[in-house]
């Protein structure tokens, strides 16, 4: 009797990875030694002050997905695979990716490095804490709230309405005990007594703007902008008022230097910010993508979730504010997430189901459309995972080319760069077409208009439906001249409507806009649709109950 293999972990397998010295990999990626501060053997910090003067034209190449499902797409993971494989092919490469959030790590999503043989390293302390850069950014935010509280406790001589202060605290961690609490309670030495609540940190202004400066002085000015609440007479309070601009960005200096890492095939990597895309844009630090722009030909990067999620936000905001264009988009699909948009329980997902798959494949239908609307053609990557059967892959395959559809089948999982050389191929020939990149709408229409636009072209919707709490808002934010910002669309990523459980393609349905907070830092205006929360909840199983740390300080259960 043949003994089953049991497949290596992801971190079984990082473990057993040789990492190069990180100044082989800064050497390799043309940063000179003037510009790297090393956090020990295996990652820096890199000074962008003290890297040449550059023009950043490395051509982007942008990941998202279809709707992501619990069986998994593994964006990451194709996001490594075909930075590898383009590396193979002899183009120089780097990747610029978002750091994890401790929430998802230790919740439901798990890590965030990407996975098998396509894994940015070293992977156990880029999932934990990595270089503090969150924390700094929590530290900061909250560094905000301290002195608000202490503004009310010496007198308030802004008169600002403690009923109406908009900050919140932050915590790196799904903590839904948070979100709503009371503060200053205990007498008149214990500060002024108010209601209060935690959004989770990467949902943040501050992380948003973190995440869109594009130096220290454009950190510290967003920073003044931002709207901690209305004084009695209504009028807007910000940062500026308080005068505390300046220490919030020297709390922020060290973090805001881009971390340099590496692949288990020695790709260079800046892994740099993580705002959420269900609540804040979804995207990694312009500083990091711009400083790999001015190193490598290409630049590999992705956006959170489906494409109606990070990538709508990385081509309306970032790319916007950023100025440049993604020259290609890679769309990750599997046959597992598809056959769930299909139809089939995630508990069935391993018999061969074709005509589930091809039911599913409205999904990725919708998403392919999305990208074309912004003038940028797509390249499907399916992500092969080991149950899939050749029928399945054969239809979808077939499919792609019955519609003009470049898809290349993608094993980076399992072979690492070199099951990424075919979807290498089909973005390099990509790379060399011209396209007719725009943003969806113009910052200048309503703000009803550009919500109209993303619910209708991005998500297929019918509509858009404003509470009376919304329309209070956008009186207010119209009243004050904030309307000429883009759109930020907090909204659950398992549907293209604001209800999770419509998934595959639904038609027909109107997206509920909740809730419209001025976001003038970060220069976007996020509108809560659904029931999408800023601070999440952990899961009844999470992911930390498989978590351990073995005599010698090796980490156990992580992804």
């Amino acid at each position: 009797m043949t003994e089953k293999v049991v497949p290596l972990t992801d971190l079984e397998i990082a473990s057993k990875a040789t990492m190069k010295a990180i100044w082989e990999i800064a050497e390799k990626a043309g940063i000179p030694e003037e510009a790297v501060e090393p956090y020990g053997r295996f990652k820096a910090k890199i000074d962008v002050s003290k890297l040449p003067r550059d023009s950043a034209n490395g051509k982007v190449v942008l990941v998202t997905a279809i709707s992501p499902t619990p069986a998994g797409e593994g964006k990451s993971t194709v996001t490594v695979g075909l930075a590898d494989a383009l590396s193979k092919l002899g183009k120089k490469t780097m990747i610029a990716l978002r750091e994890p959030s401790l929430g998802p790590v230790m919740g439901m999503k798990g890590g965030a490095t990407g996975g098998g043989y396509a894994q940015v390293l070293p992977m156990e302390e880029i999932n934990l804490h990595f270089n503090g850069d969150i924390h700094a950014i929590t530290t900061a935010n909250n560094a905000l709230s301290a002195l608000i509280d202490n503004h009310l406790h010496q007198g308030n001589a802004l008169q600002i309405d403690p009923r109406r202060i908009t900050w919140k605290r932050v915590l790196d961690m799904n903590d839904r005990a948070l979100r709503n609490i009371t503060i200053g309670l205990g007498g008149p030495t214990q500060g002024v007594p108010r209601q209060d609540g935690f959004d989770i940190t990467v949902a943040s202004e501050i992380m948003a703007i973190f995440c869109l400066a594009i130096s220290l002085d454009d950190l510290k000015e967003r920073i003044s902008r931002i709207v901690i609440g209305y004084t009695y007479s209504k009028e807007a309070v910000t940062v500026s008022d308080l005068g505390v601009q300046g220490a919030l960005a020297l709390l922020l200096k060290e973090a805001f230097k881009p971390n340099l890492v590496q692949t288990i095939e020695g790709t260079p990597a800046l892994i740099h910010g993580g705002p959420f895309a269900n609540i804040a844009h979804g995207c990694n630090s312009l500083i990091a993508t711009n400083t790999a722009r001015s190193l490598a030909d290409i630049v590999v990067t992705e956006a959170g979730f489906g494409s109606d999620l990070g990538a709508e936000k990385f081509m309306n905001i970032k790319a916007r504010q950023g100025g440049f264009a993604p020259n290609a988009v890679v769309l990750v699909a599997t046959v597992r997430a598809l056959k769930m948009h299909g139809g089939v329980p995630k508990g069935k997902l391993a018999g061969e189901n074709v005509e589930a798959v091809m039911n599913g494949m409205e999904n990725l239908a919708k998403h392919i459309e999305t990208i074309l609307a912004f003038g940028v053609k797509p390249v499907v990557a399916l992500n092969r995972f080991i149950t899939d059967s050749p029928a399945e892959l054969e239809a979808i395959m077939e499919w792609c080319k019955t519609n003009k559809v470049r898809i290349a089948l993608t094993d980076v999982w399992e072979h690492g760069g070199e099951g990424g050389v075919a979807l290498a191929q089909e973005v390099l020939s990509l790379l060399n077409e011209p396209n007719n990149f725009a943003p969806l709408y113009r910052v200048e229409q309503s703000v009803s208009d550009k919500v109209g636009s993303i619910v209708q072209k991005v998500y297929g919707g019918s509509g858009v439906v404003f509470t009376d709490q919304a329309l209070k808002n956008l009186q207010e934010i119209e009243k004050n001249g904030w309307d000429m910002l883009p759109i930020c669309m907090a909204k659950t990523q398992y549907s293209f409507s604001d209800n999770p459980k419509l998934i595959g393609r639904p038609e027909g349905f109107a997206i509920t806009v909740r809730e419209i907070i001025p976001k003038l830092g970060a220069g976007f205006l996020v509108c809560l649709t659904g029931d999408i929360m800023t601070m999440p909840g952990l899961p009844k199983t999470p992911a930390a109950l498989n978590m351990d740390i073995d005599s010698e300080g090796n980490a156990i259960g992580l992804m």
